[in-house]
């Protein structure tokens, strides 16, 4: 009886053409711009940090602010998103919410679309559930119409510090917290956002909010910069690409030496948030999107 015969088959190989070549690195691309745009744009990283301040008044020991920036509604940032952020930063029930500039984005497309963007922003933000909340202009707000954002904002409950400063007060204890007008795009005074009274008070520290971060180290060298205990900017994005072994693929002006994270400039201490939102495209890669909580430690 003749022997059952196996049957072999034979596959043909799989040349790496230029074709399969560009097929795959269209897939590549295509995952990738999936990842970048749809998931990690949107998946928002909770930092939670404690900075000590000199000067701090023991009252104050423990007191948390949150800081969103760069919101930059609604070319990229939509709306559920940024009401997705309200929520978190509501759970976190901090002592104050301060936001750092930069509520909608610089746009050719129409006259009136940024208007809306700001009206439908503030909006939204009126769900903060926080008795202290303070903002400043960022450079793509000043760029628009500085006085007609801030007045929207602050129609909806939410103060702007334009070259201003407010006490923050618990128990007894008090800091100062003061606004800059944008470095970029408005008309920054930092003595009289920090005049002299306010200066270096025993148990009365400053807080500078300054939506680029570069210029902290001028700030540190003026006089009225010397009381600056911690300094909060954003507009950096951290970089919003960035790259294996390369880093960021671009920078903003004003915001290319401190890109993001804690920085120890002697008496003073730079925090720079990565914000919520993007520009130029919708795309975050190794970067995603920040919602900072800050616990004070008297010293």
């Amino acid at each position: 009886m003749e022997a059952a015969r196996s049957t072999i088959r034979v596959t043909p190989e799989t040349k790496l053409t230029r074709r399969n070549l560009l097929r795959g690195a269209a897939l590549g691309a295509g995952a990738l711009a999936l990842y970048s745009g749809e998931i990690e744009r949107h998946w928002i990283d909770h930092q939670k940090i404690s900075i000590p301040i000199a000067g701090l008044p023991e009252a104050m020991d423990g007191f948390r602010m949150v800081q969103v920036s760069d919101i930059h509604l609604e070319e990229f940032t939509e709306p559920f998103f940024l009401r997705d952020a309200v929520r978190r930063v509501n759970a976190m029930k901090p002592d104050a919410v301060v936001l750092t500039g930069d509520f909608i984005t610089t746009l050719t497309r129409s006259t009136d679309f940024p208007e809306k963007a700001v009206q439908l922003c503030a909006e939204i933000l009126t769900g903060l559930e926080c008795r202290s909340i303070h903002g400043i202009l960022g450079n793509h707000d000043a760029q628009v119409n500085p006085a007609a954002v801030a007045s929207i904002l602050e129609a909806h409950g939410i103060p702007i510090l334009r070259n201003q400063h407010v006490a923050l007060e618990r128990g007894g204890g008090r800091l100062w917290l003061a606004g800059i007008d944008d470095m970029l795009a408005g008309r920054p005074d930092l003595d009289k956002t920090i005049p002299p009274q306010i200066r270096n008070i025993p148990n009365e520290p400053v807080i500078l909010l300054g939506h680029e971060p570069d210029p902290a180290l001028k700030i540190l060298r003026q006089p009225a910069g010397t009381s600056v205990r911690l300094m909060l900017s954003g507009h950096t994005h951290g970089g919003q690409v960035r790259l294996p072994f390369w880093g960021a693929l671009t920078l903003p002006p004003l915001g290319e030496r401190f890109v993001e994270g804690l920085f120890t400039l002697g008496s003073m201490k730079l925090y720079v948030n990565r914000g919520l939102g993007t520009v130029g495209l919708p795309f975050r890669f190794d970067c995603p999107p920040e919602i900072t909580e800050i616990t004070l430690r008297a010293v």
